[in-house]
């Protein structure tokens, strides 16, 4: 029985050190935050800029067609 007990032991150790390994879902994960964060700041730039930068394109549009 005390051998019986030191190999569950044992397994539940290499089960352990697997999922502590195992960072391949980690990694996806902070990836995917990364590119949330990135199309968050973008939207937020181009609503805060998008008409200005309308209004010089529709300017310059104007100037040239004068």
């Amino acid at each position: 029985m005390g051998t019986r007990v030191l190999e569950v032991g044992e397994r539940i150790r290499e089960l352990g050190e697997r999922l502590r390994n195992d960072e391949e879902g980690q990694g996806m994960v902070e990836y995917a935050l990364i590119l949330v964060l990135i199309s968050i700041v973008v939207i937020v730039i181009l609503s805060t800029l998008g008409k200005t930068v309308n209004n010089v394109f529709s300017n310059v549009s104007h100037g040239l067609a004068n």
